[in-house]
């Protein structure tokens, strides 16, 4: 069978009209973009000059102010008790060390009047109400301010010292004494361990003595002599001496204070800032270190800060570890340089081991959070630099111009530049107080030039 044929155009020539139309306008359309992007390229140069004069810049601008001028002095301080006392207990038996047996309270905990703040071997340190720091041992028969700060605080407890003269440890106190450790759960320590014996011993020399008078005496009765006469005169000054020996003997037994077991503070309710033993540690320094009173602000300034701060101005507290802030007032500000020392009340002091300055003393004036207690703080001091009101710009608006005087630029609604020449004053916080010289103009809500922004780069 023969193969079909393909079948021809009955019009060839028109299809290579179609074609070579076709090639002409696609090359018409090349030729158009070719055209469009040499034009593009291609600049006068008048228009070469003005594309590479740089754009004008613009100027930035700050208000003039009327205002009292401040300078922030920002040192660092800490909280702490208007009394801190480290406590460093010697209690303990001669048999051996002394050693923690009992450690109720916890660091933040609260103390009353009368507590017990922790054990030593057995034997309690209890907190007293009191300004005078312990320093011997109270015992009956003993007189002082110590001992008369003691009735105090008995007395507010609740234990008074019956006829006891103020100041003299006598039968009144030791009662009161007696109740304050039966309060607390425990005995008191005699002040002699061979007391009672003693006083046995005298009770009996009395008995003895008396016996021997009234055998003198009935001798007598029944038709004695001069020798029984001195015999009952004998006995009776045997009885008085007796009756004396009896006496002193009760005065100077009973219970006693240990200075080993009071921490007098100065208020209450106090506060326990650290705890640095436990229960079964020997003690060999410092266990514990417990505050009194409210609490205030310390810290140190340096030298070019010391004459900015005085008494009375305003700083603002901060803790940045907490979060809280408050107000205080600067109080004090040392005239010579110190150091920071350790807590009074036991423990070696370091003068050397804190920072050093012009110590500054703030007063909050609310009570500060019991937390705040020993954390760094950042201080703020308002100090004024200004009596009042003045005229203050930022101090990069001040310049010093080619004639040397110090002026401003001032920059009207219309873009109109002024130069207005100023004498500078006190500054702070990155302001400074102007004043305008003799002929020139500047008030507040006027607009200064305070620097130049560049232009974006042209491409």
């Amino acid at each position: 069978m023969d193969k079909e044929k393909e079948p021809r155009s009955a019009f060839p020539g028109l299809v290579s009209r179609r074609r070579w139309v076709t090639g002409v306008a696609a090359g018409a359309v090349l030729v158009s973009g070719a055209g469009l992007t040499a034009a593009q390229m291609i600049k006068s140069p008048a228009q070469a000059v003005a594309d590479s004069v740089p754009p004008v810049p613009s100027v930035l601008t700050a208000p003039v102010e009327r205002r009292v001028l401040t300078d922030s002095v920002i040192v660092r301080g800490t909280a702490t008790a208007e009394q801190s006392v480290s406590v460093a207990p010697s209690g303990g038996s001669e048999a051996g060390a002394a050693v923690v047996t009992k450690l109720p309270l916890l660091s933040g905990a609260k103390i009353k009047a009368g507590q017990v703040l922790l054990e030593v071997s057995g034997r309690p340190v209890i907190a007293l109400e009191g300004n005078l720091p312990v320093y011997r041992d109270l015992k009956p028969g003993a007189e002082g301010d110590d001992v008369a700060q003691l009735q105090r605080a008995l007395e507010k407890l609740g234990h008074g010292s019956g006829a006891d003269a103020k100041g003299h440890f006598g039968s009144g106190t030791k009662s009161a004494l007696a109740m304050l450790y039966q309060s607390v759960g425990y005995d008191p320590m005699p002040a002699d361990p061979d007391g009672d014996a003693a006083v046995e011993s005298a009770r009996d020399a009395v008995t003895a003595a008396q016996r021997a008078m009234e055998d003198s005496r009935d001798a007598v009765k029944g038709g004695g002599d001069k020798e029984a006469d001195r015999r009952t005169e004998r006995a009776e000054e045997d009885l008085r001496k007796a009756e004396e020996q009896l006496a002193g003997t009760l005065a100077k037994s009973g219970p006693m204070l240990p200075a080993a077991e009071v921490v007098f503070l100065k208020r209450f309710p106090a506060r326990v800032d650290t705890v640095t033993t436990t229960v079964g540690a020997t003690v060999s320094g410092p266990v514990l270190t417990v505050s009194s009173g409210a609490l205030v602000v310390h810290g140190f300034l340096r030298q070019q800060q010391r004459g900015l701060v005085r008494v009375g101005q305003k700083v603002d507290i901060e803790s940045e570890l907490t979060g809280m802030s408050a107000s205080g007032v600067v109080v004090s500000v040392g005239d010579t340089i110190t150091s920071d020392q350790q807590p009074e009340g036991g423990g070696a002091v370091q003068p050397n081991s804190g920072p050093s300055g012009y110590r500054m003393a703030v007063k909050p004036e609310k009570d500060l959070d019991a937390r705040l207690a020993g954390q760094d703080l950042r201080l703020t001091v308002q100090a004024a630099s200004t009596g009042g009101k003045a005229i203050v710009v930022p101090v990069t608006a001040v310049f010093a111009a080619a004639d040397g005087k110090t002026s401003v630029v001032v920059v009207d609604r219309t873009s109109h530049q002024r130069r207005v020449p100023v004498r500078a004053g006190a500054s702070g916080d990155g302001y400074v107080e102007v004043r305008p010289a003799a002929g020139g103009r500047l008030a507040e809500g006027d607009r200064v030039i305070t620097g130049v922004q560049a232009p974006p780069e042209s491409r």
